[in-house]
């Protein structure tokens, strides 16, 4: 049966997205469920059953007067011949996906090792080995550089995606959707421990401060560092986790909306009204992270800047309400 209803996904792909077109998929599915039930009651094997089911249900242009669906069909062939799609192979998407979450970790890599740059510097100064700090410094830099270039490179085999019409089938679209419910639990945490780090990144200042071991060079050397590292991998964890969380975004969202491949998936897709508020959106949370990290860093106030994710949620509810009304696919 998964291979017949994987058919039918197919074959209403390309149709427009209209009560309609959605009540004769419904149909056609039922008398494609009851014909394969018969055969399979009268001893056919599965293989035998799906086989016949596709060659007397399969030929949408043939059904479509039945199915009253003439129009829908003759305006998906109108848009396959003005705009088509590239069809995306399930292979092809699972690569995507494999190589964003290396990029992820690339990218990740290279802004931490960016931010804890001078921590060789920190460390050493003050000894006959500062030279080398410095040395190990620009070393750093380089490889950050190198990941930044690498990352990029192999990000270009993908450009693609945001150049192309492109659409993705029913059996793609659900591997996509468990693999990101398969990580969802993980990229979560993976944020928030990322900017609990770079919340808390002043905690070790305040811990020695208090414990009075603040008036040694050396100390104060290994609170920075220890600042710096914290807030690298904090960062490194939330770009890691936007990034590889962006990726199966992009793949749920390739459908054209206007069309029937946009119900694939439809817990996936969160819509709004206003189509101003989707691009807000998109991008309201990177946003407050950037806006929280900036102000934390200009003014070193991590002990209150925290107030920022409380409001910020309070926020985003209030403009999903006055804005515009969530739907659902």
């Amino acid at each position: 049966m998964e291979t017949i209803k994987k058919y039918l996904e197919a074959m209403f792909a390309n149709l427009p997205r209209t009560p309609e077109v959605v009540k004769a998929k419904d149909e056609l599915w039922q008398m494609m469920e009851d014909k394969y039930n018969e055969m399979i009651s009268e001893g056919r094997s599965e293989n035998e059953a799906v086989g016949t089911v596709i060659s007397e249900f399969g030929n949408l242009d043939e059904l479509a007067e039945t199915l009253g669906l003439e129009q829908a069909v003759e305006e998906s062939h109108e848009l396959m011949e003005t705009t088509p799609r590239r069809q995306l192979c399930m292979d092809e998407v699972r690569d995507f996906l494999h190589a964003q979450m290396a990029r992820g970790v690339m990218l990740g890599l290279g802004v931490m090792l960016c931010i804890t740059c001078s921590v060789w510097v920190i460390m050493l100064s003050g000894t006959f080995l500062e030279g080398i700090g410095v040395l190990l410094m620009f070393i750093q830099v380089a490889l950050a550089v190198g990941l930044f270039l690498f990352s990029a490179k192999r990000n270009a085999a993908w450009k693609y995606l945001d150049k192309e019409p492109c659409q993705a089938d029913f059996a793609t679209t659900e591997y996509v959707a468990s693999e990101k419910d398969r990580y969802h639990k993980g990229l979560i945490g993976q944020r928030s421990l990322g900017i609990i780090l770079c919340a808390t990144s002043w905690v070790p200042a305040l811990v020695f401060d208090t414990m009075g071991l603040t008036n040694h060079f050396i100390i104060d050397n290994l609170i920075a560092a220890v600042l710096l590292l914290m807030v690298g991998i904090g960062v490194a964890m939330i770009i890691n986790s936007s990034i590889v969380r962006a990726s199966f975004e992009k793949i749920l969202k390739i459908n054209d909306e206007k069309t029937m491949s946009s119900r694939y998936v439809e817990a996936q897709k969160v819509l709004y009204e206003n189509p101003r508020l989707n691009d807000i959106m998109s991008v309201y949370w990177p946003t407050v992270t950037c806006i929280y990290l900036s102000y934390s860093f200009l003014t070193f106030n991590w002990g209150s800047s925290w107030f920022i994710w409380p409001i910020a949620g309070i926020m985003h509810s209030m403009i999903k309400r006055r804005m515009g009304m969530v739907k659902q696919g």
